[in-house]
């Protein structure tokens, strides 16, 4: 794709740079908001080269696919002179239409969900998903290379001992390194504090004096003894990263509520010098002794309800259940709040077990959608499941669900229930294989399997086939009707 000339094309067609008020992209569109709609020429976009579908409007949705999306937003701040705006949730994206019916049906079903949920509890959701949505391809990254090194040591045993291989192996350990670091930054840009103060938040729990000083040999070259841990009344003893990624982000929202607030009540001519240190220490002390304790009960709790109760205890039903139960947090919104806990599962074993369970939920729809574009003579339900669908296998399921699954009803829950014999098998397979998951966030559906622990992949590909053949079954036998096709009107 010839992204430049591209930008150029769409620039001129949506009514020339000075029409456009402010772009951005998700994982398949440039988005571009626009002060006058009827400047827009829709045909003309539909009918350039590398365009997949238009979505007309107050914004402009140009769909082009998942890895052009974001080339093209780059490229268009180049040619309009532009600064872009941050790319938005992967949530947000739907899959390539050519045609204003089919976009009908999977934004007005979304709409529709959305007008539904508590605006308060999603918004949190939402803050969630926009500071953890920069660092995905970082995960993504660092997770392939992981997985290369974890390969090279199976092949190779004796490499370990190669420098030039550890180092190798260490560039993909670099992000869960300062993952706190880049946590904190992130949260105080999206809560409106000053970047580097969220470093500086995200660096207070896991400051390695927490736990006591080291031993060290002073001038006369006598031992000195380690300092003590840090006590706090009524939890004990504080160790560095206690509460995890959660707890930074808690304790950089707070940083940033602490600076917007005294910088209404201090003078801007002492804004430098007073307002940072204020900050940090206000912020680091109610971190030490409020938000660690606190958050690390949080996160003890969510580890021990997900991973502890539900698979290991759990077995095959909790398997199935948390991926039969994936596809409704989806619908509702809530799915972003578990990417913390998966963040912090790759920080302290190298994997997240959970992640692999929950994306049997896209296999699920997969074998719905066949199922479906079997079944129906509708050829307007025909067209979004050939649009959707390969996204669907990427592992992008917002449009099968929107599109097709939720509209019709009944096929969204014959996918679930086939996600859920995807998640069952996956979990006795961790159960007679051992623990494994997936060494980075990002990725789902075929292309997760990059990810996944060495050694382990079959088992992955395994589950997701089961899935996949599950949903096909319920929906085809069970699922779906024609006359159901009435409910996309």
């Amino acid at each position: 794709m010839k992204y430049d000339e591209l930008s150029r094309q769409i620039a001129d067609l949506v009514g020339g740079v000075d029409n456009i008020d402010t772009f951005t992209s998700c994982m398949t569109r440039l988005r571009l908001n626009v002060d006058d709609p009827e400047a827009v020429d829709v045909e003309a976009l539909r009918k350039l080269d590398g365009v997949l579908g238009v979505v007309p409007g107050r914004q402009v949705q140009v769909v082009v696919g998942p890895g052009h999306a974001q080339r093209l937003r780059e490229a268009f701040a180049e040619a309009s002179g532009m600064s872009p705006e941050a790319e938005v949730d992967a949530d947000d994206a739907a899959g390539p239409e050519d045609d204003v019916d089919v976009r009908d049906v999977s934004g007005e079903t979304k709409a529709k969900v959305k007008a539904r949920q508590s605006t308060s509890v999603h918004a949190g959701f939402r803050h969630i998903g926009n500071i953890f949505m920069p660092i995905i391809p970082g995960f993504i990254a660092c997770g392939i290379i992981t997985s290369i090194a974890n390969i090279w040591k199976l092949i190779n045993p004796g490499i370990v001992a190669n420098p030039w291989f550890l180092a190798f192996a260490a560039i993909g350990g670099v992000l869960i390194g300062s993952l706190h670091l880049i946590v904190g930054h992130n949260t105080a840009k999206e809560f409106g504090g000053t970047p580097v103060l969220g470093f500086i938040a995200g660096a207070v729990p896991y400051m390695p004096a927490l736990a006591g000083i080291a031993a060290t040999v002073g001038a006369d070259g006598v031992e000195t003894a380690p300092a003590q841990p840090l006590t706090i009344p009524l939890f004990g003893n504080l160790a560095p990263a206690l509460g995890g990624v959660i707890g930074v982000m808690i304790t950089a929202w707070l940083f940033a509520v602490i600076e917007k607030w005294l910088r209404k009540r201090i003078p801007a001519s002492l804004d430098l010098f007073i307002i940072p240190a204020l900050t940090v220490l206000i912020g680091s002390l109610i971190c030490l002794f409020v938000i660690m304790p606190i958050s690390a009960l949080i996160m003890q709790g969510l580890t021990w309800l997900l991973v502890d109760f539900a698979l290991q205890q759990g077995g095959v039903f909790g398997g199935f259940l948390l991926a039969t139960l994936f596809l409704p947090m989806v619908m509702l919104g809530v799915h972003q709040g578990l990417t913390p806990v998966h963040a912090q599962l790759i920080a302290d074993h190298g994997f997240t077990q959970l992640l692999p369970i929950l994306a049997m939920a896209g296999g699920g729809q997969d074998g719905m959608a066949i199922a479906v574009w079997m079944k129906t003579r509708n050829q307007k339900l025909r067209k979004i499941i050939k649009g959707a669908l390969p996204l669907g296998l990427l592992g992008i399921g917002e449009p099968l669900i929107y599109g097709v699954s939720l509209p019709l009803v009944t096929p969204f829950i014959t996918a679930c229930l086939g996600a859920g014999f995807g998640g069952a098998f996956l979990a006795w397979g961790m159960q007679v294989s051992g623990a494994f998951g997936a060494q980075g966030l990002g990725l789902s559906g075929l292309l997760m399997t990059g990810v996944i622990t060495p050694g382990m992949w079959l088992w992955y590909v395994g589950a997701l086939a089961i899935a996949v053949l599950a949903g096909f079954l319920l929906t085809y036998f069970f699922g779906f009707k024609e006359h159901m096709v009435s409910r996309l009107a």
